[in-house]
Formats: structure tokens, sequence, C-alpha cells
């Protein structure tokens, strides 16, 4: 076919290909009825196999994968449809991830569906929930040749792609390569307690924070890790966060009871981008904008703020929100984009518009204050103090479900089929250990738990440890439940 008609003119097929590109999947589905000419182009594989990297479908593949790119378009929104569905129908399976007996969890991680621990017994442990394997291995804290001892609290993990780090109490910091082994590539000692971790997410880049040092450590050339950078704050660092996208010489944001610094490892620059306000309260960083909350000032009646600065220009662009209770935790880069979401501490979960510059949602999620949060283009998913879990369609302004657990919600990641959520006993003791029974100091213990939305896992038969129903019911009875684990761990 070299010749398209094109209303009263004939165009070449080529330049008719590219007057479709600029088309979406309905106008295609239009155009496809109006001639056997047009049938032809509209369903040319050059079309569909651009829709489906619009829209994230397959994006690792090329052209001459697949023979039907339409086809292989339509079993992908299929698949999104089936996921949605079961997000909004609680339909899936999980699990709880494998515990240490007699030890408390400290702290939580994942990356692409990737956990990392960190317990009170030094322990460090890593699960793949991407294959539904749940036997974890230990990462070793001690070289081979060294005699193996009695390890301290862990403090802070971070995990990636490739990395896994972790900070003890005592100071030291391990770095793991996951394509290696078990046992650290790197072992660095601070002088004294590591207050702040940071890892790269897509880099080999590390950053923390030790009494009023901020160091960043990155492989050289030939692989072995050093310190790219090292800077000093007069004040002790709460939040660090490494800026994502930065190539070959890492960038971090810290934050320092009421100053901001922005710390470059090119040059060992120090850029103070907020000082002299009300403390800083939380913090997350995108590739070009950073956004911390900052408490109010009550006797002056000024409540607590979200502040958005860009990171080129070094200058605040918006100021949002004025509550009375402080901002607990703010998911920027996660965010679809010109929307942010942030929790506080009087329980609600709002949505910032970035472009209109106000709050375009706020939503009644937890009664104490929320500890986590992370949304995407329909949902949001939100961890309280108090130990819930909440699941929120919105677009609809609908809770669709929550889970409940006793400790407190510090960690929450999802993706469009699965779920991981962390919770992290507030004092890092086992109280009334019995070694001879595991149920008087399970409570105790904290736990991960695994959620799948994927149909490929729901032969497992898991039941979503559902502690309320998941819409409003009359006041009789209602049995749309599920225990919250099996009744023989009970």
């Amino acid at each position: 076919m070299n010749d398209v008609p094109f209303f009263d003119i004939q165009l070449p097929y080529e330049l008719a290909i590219n007057i479709f590109q600029y088309l979406d999947r309905k106008e295609l589905g239009r155009c496809a009825q109006v001639s056997k000419t047009w049938k032809v182009i509209a369903e040319d594989e050059v079309l569909w196999y651009r829709l489906c990297q619009q829209e994230g479908h397959l994006p690792d593949s090329s052209i001459s994968d697949y023979s039907c790119w339409k086809l292989i378009f339509q079993e992908c929104r299929a698949k999104e449809h089936m996921l949605r569905t079961n997000w909004k129908n609680r339909k899936g399976a999980v699990s709880e991830l494998e515990h240490i007996p007699d030890a408390v969890l400290c702290d939580v991680h994942s990356h692409d569906g990737v956990v990392i621990a960190g317990y009170t017994s030094g322990d460090v442990r890593v699960w793949d929930t991407r294959t539904w394997d749940y036997v974890a291995p230990f990462l070793e804290s001690e070289d081979e040749e060294d005699e193996p001892g009695l390890q301290p609290n862990v403090s802070f993990v971070r995990i990636n792609s490739s990395l896994a780090v972790a900070a003890y109490e005592d100071g030291f910091l391990n770095i793991w390569n996951l394509r290696i082994g078990r046992y650290p590539v790197h072992r660095f000692e601070h002088d004294a307690r590591i207050q702040a971790l940071a890892l790269s997410q897509d880099d080999a880049a590390v950053a923390t924070a030790s009494a009023f040092d901020v160091m960043m450590l990155s492989p050289n050339e030939e692989g072995y890790w050093q310190i790219a950078a090292e800077f000093e704050v007069p004040k002790l660092v709460q939040h660090l966060e490494i800026v994502p996208e930065t190539r070959r010489y890492p960038v971090a944001i810290a934050a320092a009871g009421d100053l901001m610094y922005l710390l470059k490892a090119e040059d060992s620059a120090r850029t103070l981008l907020y000082a002299h306000g009300p403390p800083v309260t939380c913090l997350d960083v995108s590739a070009n904008q950073v956004a911390f909350g900052v408490q109010g000032l009550g006797w002056v009646y000024e409540g607590s703020k979200i502040l958005v600065y860009s990171l080129e220009a070094g200058c605040r662009l918006l100021k949002l929100g004025n509550v009375l209770r402080d901002f607990t935790c703010v998911n920027l880069n996660d965010s679809p984009p010109n929307l942010m979401v942030s929790g506080n501490r009087d329980g609600r979960v709002r949505i910032h518009d970035l472009r209109a510059s106000n709050v375009a949602l706020s939503l009644p999620a937890h009664q104490l204050g929320v500890s986590a949060v992370q949304m995407d283009d329909w949902k949001i998913v939100s961890g309280g103090e108090e130990g819930l879990v909440s699941v929120w369609d919105y677009r609809m302004n609908q809770k669709l479900w929550e889970v409940y657990s006793g400790h407190p919600v510090k960690h929450v990641s999802f993706s469009s089929r699965s779920l991981i959520t962390a919770h992290v006993p507030c004092q890092p003791v086992v109280r009334n250990a019995d070694r001879d029974s595991v149920t008087p100091h399970r409570r105790h213990w904290g736990l991960i738990r695994a959620y799948e939305f994927a149909v490929d896992q729901l032969a497992f038969q898991s039941p979503l440890p559902a502690c309320r129903p998941s819409c409003d019911t009359m006041a009789t009875h209602c049995y749309d439940l599920a225990l919250a684990s099996p009744y023989n761990h009970v």
C-alpha cells in the first residue's frame, strides 16, 4: 500500500502513520471503522507498540518481540483491570514474613518487592516477595575470616536493586552487594551513633549522619568504596535523603532542626536552603524538588505547613497547608505529577495540588497520627500509629478496606500487584520472653506482611487479615471478615 485516501488527497503510507500516531486507543478504534484502508493503518503494529510504551506496558520490549501488539495491549489492559478489581475487593493472598525468635523488629525497607529487615539481635534478613519464596537468607555482618560475635541492635536498613545497607547502634555501617553474596563488601565505623541513613534509589551511593558529620560513600572506578564527601553541620541531623537521578556524583538533603542543607559530593558544596524557621518534621525529595513539613507556632496561630523548594534554583516554590498538628510524613517522589500526599498527627491524609497550591482532598484515615503514606493515580495506602493500614479510592472519596495490627505502621510500599507493610514496635525490647512458649511475647516482635493481588497467586488461598468490613453495614450480623492469622497460629 503506497498511497492512502485522506479526505480529498492521497498521502503516502508513512505520512499517514505519522498522523495517526497522535491518536489514542479510542480514536484509533473509530478511525478503523471509516474504511478498509484506514482500518489497516489504525491496526499498524507501530501505533499499538507506541501505545503500550506510553501506558507503561512491557517497557523493556522491542517491536519485534510480538507479532500482534494490539492483542498484547488488550491483554495488558485486561490484567490491569483485574488487578484494580482485586485491590478494591481484597482479593488476593497474604503472608507474614518469617520472624526471628526472641528478636524484635527494628526497621524495615523495601524496593521493587525486595524487603530488608533489621532486628535487635543484630540480624539482617532479605526477602524477595516477587518469587513468593519467603525463606529469607541472612546477611552476615562479619567477614568469613572474622570470629562471630554478638551484634548490637540494627538502627536503620535500606535497600535498592543492587545494594543493601544496615546501620548499627554502635556506629558501624555494613554495605552488601546483593549480586555477589551475603558478606559485606564494605564496613565503615563511625565515632558515634548513626542518626540517619539514606541510600540512592538507582545508584551506588550511601549517606550517613553521625553526630555533627554527614558522609557520602560511593565506589570508585575500581569498585572500592570510599568517602566521596564529608560535611559538618551545626546541629544533629534528623532527616536525610539522597536526590534521585543525580548520575555520577551523589546529592543529598539533610535536615537538622531548623536548618536544611543541600549537599553536593562533586565539589563538597554545602548550600543552606532553609534556616531560622520552625523545626523540620518530615522530608521527601524528587529529582528536582524537595518537600518538608515544619512545625506550627501555636502562640501566634500559625499552623504547620509543608514547604516545597526547587533544587535547581534553591528557592521556595510553594507553601502548603495551615493545620494545628504537625505533619509526620510526606511523599513527593512516588506521587503522580503535580500531586503530593502527606500525613498528619491529626490522623488525616491530605492530597496537595501543586499547581493550585491547595489541599485537593482531606481524608480522616486514622485515629492517631499517620506514620506512612503512598499514593498512585487512583488509590492511597496509609499506615497509622495505632497499627491500622487503610486503603482508599480517593477519586470516589471511599475507604476500600483496612487491616489492623498492634504496632505502629512504619513502612508502606506498593505496586500495581503487591503491597508491603511493616508494623514496628515503639520499644525494641522483648518483654516477658519465654523460650518455651511463643504466644506470651509474640505480640512484641513486630511483623511484616506481603500482599499479592495478581491472579496467578490466588491458589495459595491465604485470607486477607481484615478486621473490619470493606463498606458500611447495618447494625446486624456481618460476615465479611477474615482471620488475622490462621487458627492454628492463634
